[in-house]
C-alpha cells in the first residue's frame, strides 16, 4: 500500500527520473510533470496528497502554477523543490500557498522526511485532530 499519493512537477528529466525512483523506494506513488500546463491537466482529474513542485519551469514557474492550483485547491500541501535559492523566491512560493521549500541540492532522506511531514499534517487536519508529531517547523 503506498504511503502517499504525489504529483512532481521538474523539468529536468534526469532529475525527474531521480525523484521517482527515490521516492518509490519510500512507498509513495509518484506521478511526473514535466512543466505547469500538463501538472494542471493532472489536478483536475486526479487526487493527491502532496505537490511536489521546482520553481523554474517552461511557461508557468512553479509559484504560479501554485496561486492556479490554490484558485481550487486550497488544502493539498505544496513542497517546493527547487534551485532558486534567493529569500525573494522562496517567500514568493510560500505567499502563493506552499507549506514548505527545500533547496537542491539536498539529501533524500531530507526531502522524505518533509513530505512525510507535511502529509501527516494535512490527513491530521482533514480529520480535524491535531497533528501528534509535536516539535516546531
Amino acid at each position: 500500500m503506498s504511503k502517499g499519493r504525489i504529483l512532481c512537477t521538474e523539468d529536468d528529466q534526469d532529475t525527474r527520473e531521480m525523484l521517482v525512483l527515490f521516492l518509490q523506494d519510500y512507498g509513495y506513488e509518484v506521478v511526473c510533470s514535466a512543466d505547469g500546463k500538463q501538472t494542471l491537466d493532472l489536478v483536475d482529474g486526479e487526487n493527491f496528497d502532496l505537490f511536489l513542485f521546482d520553481n523554474w519551469l517552461p511557461e508557468i514557474s512553479g509559484v504560479d502554477l501554485t496561486l492556479r492550483i490554490r484558485q481550487f485547491n486550497k488544502t493539498t500541501p505544496i513542497l517546493f523543490y527547487s534551485g532558486a535559492a534567493t529569500e525573494e523566491e522562496q517567500r514568493s512560493a510560500l505567499e502563493a500557498g506552499a507549506q514548505a521549500y527545500l533547496i537542491k541540492p539536498i539529501g533524500i532522506e531530507e526531502l522524505v522526511q518533509a513530505i512525510e511531514r507535511l502529509i501527516s499534517e494535512s490527513n491530521a487536519s482533514a480529520a480535524g485532530q491535531p497533528d501528534c508529531q509535536g516539535g516546531s517547523n
